[in-house]
């Protein structure tokens, strides 16, 4: 691993340029030629109905991050983005991404004033900063909101502890050297429950007894380790936030981040194209010949044609849905409680499971595909599901019956809590084009808009 940049190295990062609070008052600047307009003062602060705290963000360009970006504004009146060094323009990335989810322009236009943006690379220690940066970065916050990370389930373990294992462990330096003492958050996942495929996974839960369905999974339960042993050596309060699979109802759009499912479309879609692009092998009968596969048969279609595709999965399985603009709302609300000076783990979910069928039901309309959930892998697997199984991070959950324990967050938030229920409609809204409308069976009557979560 590189070392930190150091104080007088020309390529060091720095956080000169940009407003900075003190610990006990509102922002101020360091002098320098290119620093934004200095602040209006507490005037803004009580237009905006907005605490003094100064809050740190990592990851404020990913699915969730953004949204979380959206909702510590409400709260907030300046939040520091700790930015991916070299990623381009955060700050135009970030206003972009709220302008296509629909936030109003005004809010948008304060932005530039209420955002500070500082580029950082997680893998590194003091996070690519010189020392004096990482000082007063410290010294500025009073909360970190740890959200970025790589999501790639079929990533390898180095790599993902790369990013999710040591990104984690530097942003908890960041928080122990902070005069202020800032309370960290941090975003984990509930699938730290690992590959216990049955039964209820409950918040104070962890360990690695069922082992993994994932690299990705290893690693954020690594990363919760890390919290743990943080809190403990420090005296020092934490949240763990453990959302499900994260969705929208928003359709997709280039600039915008994307999400799990649309990961998962992704990968069959390119399956499905490669394994019908490709030729015969000189040893292969022709589709419909003696002894070879008949039409319909798995993974042997032509061009524009269904194959099906066996994969293994319960017909009675199902996985937790939650659309992500709520898990923001959720994560912010429990920020906000008051702490049990420990580690405080909540499971950020949905309290109605969607049926493994509807996810199915949703794939099939989006990839011309058939697929048949089996108990067990095919024995004379297709080329098309010889390709799928190279992703058996992702197929693995469809064989899930397990349920997420949420009374805690429930019994907190009362209503707040609740959410519509995660049907057809609302996945495909996120998932087809801005023009997409659901195909439908004959005689089948439109669906109800969902109401909104609470």
């Amino acid at each position: 691993m590189r070392d930190a940049i150091a104080d007088d190295d020309p390529r060091r990062v720095t956080v000169d340029a940009v407003p900075l609070l003190s610990a006990s008052g509102p922002p101020h600047r360091r002098c320098s030629a290119s620093a934004r307009p200095a602040w209006q003062g507490t005037a803004l602060l009580t237009a905006l109905g907005a605490t003094l705290v100064h809050v740190a963000l990592t990851g404020a360009t990913g699915f969730l991050g953004l949204r979380l970006l959206r909702r510590l504004l409400d709260t907030h009146a300046w939040v520091t983005v700790l930015a991916h060094a070299g990623s381009g323009d955060a700050l135009h990335r970030i206003t972009r991404s709220l302008e296509l989810t629909g936030a109003p322009s005004a809010f948008l236009a304060r932005l530039p004033q209420r955002l500070r943006v500082v580029e950082t690379d997680l893998a590194l220690p003091r996070l690519g900063l010189s020392a004096r940066a990482f000082r007063e970065l410290a010294d500025s916050l009073g909360a970190i909101w740890h959200s970025a990370g790589s999501i790639h389930l079929e990533g390898d373990l180095p790599e993902l502890r790369r990013t999710n294992v040591e990104g984690t462990r530097h942003v908890l330096e960041l928080a122990a050297a902070g005069r202020a003492e800032p309370v960290v958050r941090h975003v984990s996942t509930a699938f730290v429950a690992g590959a216990r495929r049955t039964g209820v996974a409950y918040e104070d839960e962890l360990d690695d007894g069922a082992g993994f369905e994932n690299a990705y999974e290893q690693s954020k339960y690594e990363a919760e380790l890390l919290v743990h042993a943080w809190s403990r050596e420090h005296g020092r309060p934490a949240l763990v936030l453990r959302p499900s699979i994260l969705v929208t109802d928003v359709p997709p759009h280039p600039e915008l981040p994307s999400h799990p499912l649309q990961v998962v479309e992704r990968i069959l879609r390119d399956a499905r194209r490669a394994t019908v692009a490709a030729p015969p092998t000189a040893t292969s009968p022709p589709t419909g010949a003696p002894n070879g596969p008949s039409r319909g048969a798995p993974g042997s279609p032509g061009p524009g044609a269904r194959p099906r595709v066996r994969a293994v999965g319960h017909p009675h399985g199902r996985l937790n849905l939650l659309p992500v603009e709520h898990a923001a709302d959720v994560m912010v609300r429990l920020a906000e409680l008051p702490s049990s000076h420990g580690v405080d783990t909540y499971h950020v979910v949905h309290d109605r499971d969607v049926p493994v069928p509807t996810v199915v039901a949703l794939l099939e309309r989006l990839v011309p595909l058939s697929i048949d959930l089996v108990g067990a892998k095919p024995e004379d697997p297709s080329a098309l599901e010889t390709m799928i199984d190279f992703y058996p991070g992702i197929t693995a959950y469809l064989t899930h019956r397990r349920r997420f324990d949420d009374t805690r967050v429930r019994t907190l938030l009362g209503p707040a809590a609740v959410c519509a229920p995660v049907g057809l409609d609302r996945l495909w809204s996120g998932l087809a084009p801005r023009s997409g409308v659901l195909p439908r069976p004959p005689d089948t009557p439109p669906t109800p808009a969902p109401a909104p979560c609470a």
